[in-house]
């Protein structure tokens, strides 16, 4: 059975909302709420990737594992390879980039992502839903995917392309990605080696990287969007919701 790595990518120095990994939700950080779904997933190892030893300190203390990198990646796929390479495993077929601040991301969904990516021996696969506001095609700050057949729960269908604006005559199979990958650990160190293409840098998306490069992204239906936390308007939100739920 192949085996997977959940790598964590996060950083206190985020440009919208610095600091945001270690606002806390019902007393735990957010970078920790992540790990804890993670772990809870049993997918497989989990780590965070910082270049910050207070997230370090932070994950470690809540009973989670954490490898300090560089700061000066410019992507999340970089730094988590270079954690995978410090952390010199050898028998991991794939790795999942989770991203740091969604901690209401569903377990579900990512074991699905897993299971799609290892029966179909994909070089990468990710996450999207379903778009049930029409207002979501025109908000750039929502990235939309473009699958080459209507994405359904039980396909998992070629990524055409990425966009953040969609015109209304491209909204076939169109929708709202969500920023989870699971990596070929042989893909991912190709993509990292190939640095950042043109197209990535000019719509910000290291996606595109891939797509630019001829590698293939499958995409798997997930149940829901989870709310990353981007502003402090997210973070209040989302403290808000969890807080319920508790």
């Amino acid at each position: 059975m192949p085996k997977t790595l959940i790598i964590i990518p996060s950083r206190l120095s985020a440009t919208r909302l610095p600091g945001k990994p270690l606002l806390k939700i019902n007393g735990l950080s957010i970078i920790s709420h992540v790990v804890k779904k993670a772990q809870e997933s049993k997918i497989g190892e989990t780590y965070v990737a910082t270049e910050d030893k207070e997230i370090v300190e932070d994950v470690e203390k809540n009973g989670g594992k954490a490898i300090l990198t560089s700061k000066n990646h410019k992507t999340g796929s970089d730094r988590i390879f270079e954690c995978f390479q410090k952390l010199n495993l050898k028998d991991v077929d794939y790795i999942i980039n989770l991203q740091g601040d969604e901690p209401d991301i569903d377990i579900g969904d990512l074991k699905h992502l897993d299971r799609l990516v290892k029966k179909n021996s994909s070089e990468i696969g990710t996450l999207a839903s379903k778009i049930k506001d029409k207002s979501i095609l025109k908000n750039e700050n929502i990235v939309k995917v473009i699958t080459e057949t209507q994405l359904g729960s039980q396909n998992f269908p070629l990524a055409l392309k990425f966009q953040r604006k969609i015109d209304q005559s491209e909204n076939r199979n169109v929708s709202h990605h969500i920023g989870i990958y699971a990596y070929k650990t042989e893909i991912l160190e190709k993509i990292v080696k190939l640095g950042q293409s043109k197209n990535e840098i000019k719509n910000n998306l290291e996606q595109l990287r891939a797509i630019d490069n001829g590698i293939k992204i499958n995409v798997a239906l997930a149940k829901s969007s989870s709310i990353g936390v981007d502003t402090m308007e997210d973070y209040l939100e989302l403290k808000k919701i969890l807080e319920y739920k508790s």
